[in-house]
């Protein structure tokens, strides 16, 4: 029986030549990530074992985006273990305040990750970089600390879905409504511990920015990483880069899937994910008048330039409506820079948006954004948990730009042609 992408990557790394699905295995790392909430707890455990060294610091980064610039006096000591951590070892990408942004959107843009790689981050959403055909997964901080130490981590070997991609968007439809479609149809663990295939023609309909927004939410389907293959786009994408040699594996023609879906883009509408799972998925049409109080447009998910367009191109000549807060924040400082370039940024502020700095904050109710009992927001970002943004009788509405957008002008759930 052939291999899936997955399993092909999984089995060289183990220094295998085949792997199936279930095996357990030990496989080198060619990255090991933290962020300013991880990183400390990964720390203490790297000290409690009498660990004294990482296996290279070349290939570990530590990105403070959680609760940075720091909230709190609490945040503040979290950030300065973790910069302490890596001038004792000499880690070379250490992403602080000025240069950091949000760890899933900034370690593709350094080109610090690529195709055909096997990476591990203690931050479930890792999975983000399966969108350049490899292997990414998030573990817990204890796994990132022997990742350190050893360059090494195991893994149980995932079963696959393939997931069949045809037909071609619509306009204001983007990879989160592709998503958001595919875990309300399977469920929040209907690919739990396996891979998400993406294939099919459909696949090359899809920008980069599109797939790392669909891989970055495979956790959400339980998946334990999400994963596309690599094409012309993608090796556009990390040309000039990404500085390692790239591995493109491919599935076998027999490769075994537990089971298939085919999603037709063609079809697909503007989608939201009520309260509270991502899986109670609606199309804005069902939904769309609902009111809210707060729209936040960024995040690990859709904090990408083309999401600030998006956004930007609805909110151009409109202003936000009266009770409503929107809060936009680019993923990287290069995605800030470009804003400004681009007067996107003049946009946000004339339209009545707050535009913040690079950071995670609202998005697990940290700060920039934190919502009082009884509030709703629309939001770009990837969970909507019983209070994931702030109080446990919130809400938290999932979509995408172009719908977050134009929601804060409504002052409620819309679609742009609404306006």
């Amino acid at each position: 029986m052939g291999m899936t992408m997955t399993q092909k990557i999984l089995a060289a790394h183990a220094g295998l030549p085949a792997v199936k699905a279930g095996d357990l295995i030990e496989a080198k790392l060619d990255l090991v990530l933290g962020n300013d909430i991880t990183t400390p707890v990964a720390v203490a455990a790297f000290d409690e074992a009498g660990l004294t060294k990482v296996f290279d610091p070349e290939k570990i980064a530590i990105v403070l985006d959680h609760y940075t610039p720091c909230k709190d006096i609490k945040s503040a000591q979290l950030c300065d273990t973790a910069r302490k951590f890596a001038k004792r070892f000499g880690i070379t990408h250490l992403y602080d305040v000025g240069t950091a942004g949000i760890e899933h959107a900034l370690l593709p843009e350094k080109g610090l990750v690529g195709p055909g790689d096997c990476v591990i981050g203690a931050d479930s959403h890792t999975c983000t970089y399966g969108a350049l055909g490899a292997f990414f997964t998030g573990v817990g901080s204890t796994d990132m600390a022997a990742g350190m130490a050893i360059g090494e981590n195991w893994f149980k070997v995932p079963a696959a879905i393939k997931v069949n991609l045809v037909g071609k968007l619509k306009p204001y439809v983007s990879g989160k409504d592709v998503i958001l479609h595919l875990i309300g149809m399977i469920g929040v663990d209907g690919a739990l511990y396996k891979s998400l295939e993406f294939v099919g023609p459909g696949v090359a309909e899809l920008s980069m920015d599109d797939r790392f927004t669909i891989a970055n939410m495979a956790i959400e389907a339980g998946g334990k990483n999400g994963i596309f293959p690599v094409d012309e786009k993608t090796m556009e994408y990390v040309t000039g880069r990404f500085s390692r040699p790239v591995m493109v594996y491919e599935a076998d023609a027999d490769a075994e899937y537990e089971s298939e879906v085919t999603i037709d883009l063609s079809t697909l509408e503007s989608t939201v994910s009520l309260p509270h799972l991502p899986s109670n998925t609606k199309t804005v049409s069902e939904v769309k008048g609902m009111p809210i109080q707060q729209v936040i447009i960024g995040s690990c998910t859709n904090g990408r330039i083309s999401d600030m367009r998006a956004a930007a191109e609805i909110l151009k000549g409109r202003k936000v409506a009266d009770g409503v807060r929107c809060i936009v924040i680019p993923a990287t400082q290069e995605v800030y820079l470009q804003c400004v370039r681009e007067g996107l940024t003049e946009i946000f502020i004339e339209s009545g948006c707050a535009f913040s700095t690079p950071t995670c904050g609202p998005c697990l109710g940290g700060h920039m954004g934190v919502m009082c009992e009884g509030e709703r927001s629309v939001s770009t970002t990837n969970r909507n948990f019983v209070g994931r943004m702030g109080h446990v009788k919130s809400e938290v509405v999932l979509a995408s730009p172009a719908i977050a957008a134009a929601s804060a002008v409504k002052g409620c759930i819309a679609d742009p042609t609404d306006l």
